[in-house]
């Protein structure tokens, strides 16, 4: 049985970072205004695996001089805070309408940079009380940088989800969950170097080639977004996470005739639009068009030959909206289909009646019949619940 030192593991690890550095700036993204950005963050990323080899590769070469064995723990936790740093601004970049690129986040990474050579003179300074106050005052400073970046990822995460189901008036979180996950692993992998810390050092070998797993993983995900995603980066992710709609007024006026307004952002409406809309939408249900998804706003109020402003207008006068008319159309469809067809599976059904996310097929299903899918095609559609009579109704 080969046991690997830690040298050994450096070396592993340096070269995976060098080849994912390598591999990501050779890597060509499309170009389009949105995917500039995209350019950006995958730069980024490479910059960062760049970064980590660097330290990697010279820890390696310096090891066997005159540094203590505590010297590879050391710089393994430099590298986990400098790339917590870049990669929480580089994943915030894509969901952000700015770039995550800013003066504070370059004061950031300045200041991770300086505290990175401070802790390199100091880590084992004949002082002891200089020792522990460079490790204390480093093991403060990356918990709450840790912690801030976390807050501000989950508010950017927040809004950029809030963003895309405008858009697309759908619960579409599916399309960048993995970004989430990703920087939950990232996160929980960078603060992990905090319990190696404390154990013996020899135990730091298993969390460096444990690094280098991580950066593969993150780096397969990102790229794998680059290769699925393409067709939809300018409408979803350019338009979408840019939080770039167009947010205008809108007014009602008694006459037939539609007047025009001086105001550019304003949208006047008649009752007669009402009705035309109406009609549309009666034979936009007949077509079936709801069970369409990756629809934007736009697209569906083209199809329905009227204007988004409006279609919020007509829903709210019906006293609800949207996209919880549509889903309660496409789960009244999905309960005649779980009876009609049952050699279908529930995962099909799903996808035929326009849910293209599984998971929020089943939490729609539950939220309205009261019961799961499976549940109701089981029970032959007799399944009756307290909250049944309390969901939304299609509208006539």
């Amino acid at each position: 049985m080969v046991i690997l030192d830690i040298k050994t593991c450096l070396f592993i690890t340096a070269v995976v970072a060098a080849t994912l550095s390598a591999l990501l700036f050779l890597i060509k993204v499309p170009s389009s205004p949105y995917t500039r950005k995209l350019a950006s963050t995958k730069n980024s990323i490479a910059v960062c695996y760049f970064i980590a080899f660097c330290i990697f590769s010279w820890t390696y070469y310096r090891i066997d001089f005159e540094w203590s064995e505590t010297f590879p723990a050391v710089m393994t936790f430099i590298v986990t805070a400098i790339a917590s740093s870049i990669l929480s601004y580089s994943l915030m970049g894509l969901l952000k309408e700015s770039s995550a690129w800013t003066d504070r986040s370059w004061l950031n990474i300045m200041v991770d940079g300086i505290w990175a050579l401070g802790l390199v003179n100091y880590y084992d300074h004949p002082s002891k009380w200089v020792r522990v106050l460079a490790f204390a005052s480093s093991l403060v400073v990356f918990i709450i940088q840790c912690i801030v970046h976390i807050i501000v990822f989950n508010k950017t995460y927040i809004e950029a989800l809030r963003n895309l189901e405008i858009y697309y008036e759908e619960d579409e979180e599916h399309k960048i969950k993995w970004i989430r996950f990703c920087y939950a692993m990232m996160m929980l992998t960078q603060m992990f170097v905090l319990v190696y810390l404390c154990l013996p050092r020899g135990w730091m070998k298993i969390y460096v080639l444990f690094y280098g797993l991580f950066m593969l993983y993150f780096a397969v995900n990102f790229i794998s977004f680059l290769g699925s995603h393409k067709l939809l980066l300018d409408a979803f992710a350019y338009k979408t996470l840019s939080g770039s709609t167009l947010q205008k007024k809108v007014k009602k006026v008694e006459k037939v005739s539609r007047k025009k307004s001086s105001n550019n952002d304003e949208i006047i409406y008649t009752d007669n639009d009402l009705r035309k809309l109406d009609e549309s939408l009666a034979k936009w249900v007949e077509d079936c068009r709801y069970r369409e998804y990756d629809k934007n706003r736009d697209e569906i109020a083209e199809e329905l030959k009227t204007s988004k402003e409006l279609i919020q207008v007509y829903f709210n006068e019906k006293g609800t909206d949207f996209r919880k008319w549509r889903t309660q159309l496409r789960i009244e469809d999905a309960k005649q289909m779980l009876l009609s067809s049952p050699q279908l599976s529930i995962n099909i059904i799903a996808e035929r009646c326009g849910f293209s996310d599984r998971s929020n097929f089943h939490r729609q299903f539950q939220k309205i019949v009261g019961c799961s899918p499976k549940q109701w095609r089981e029970c032959g559609g007799k399944f009756t619940a307290a909250d049944e009579s309390s969901r939304t109704e299609p509208l006539n």
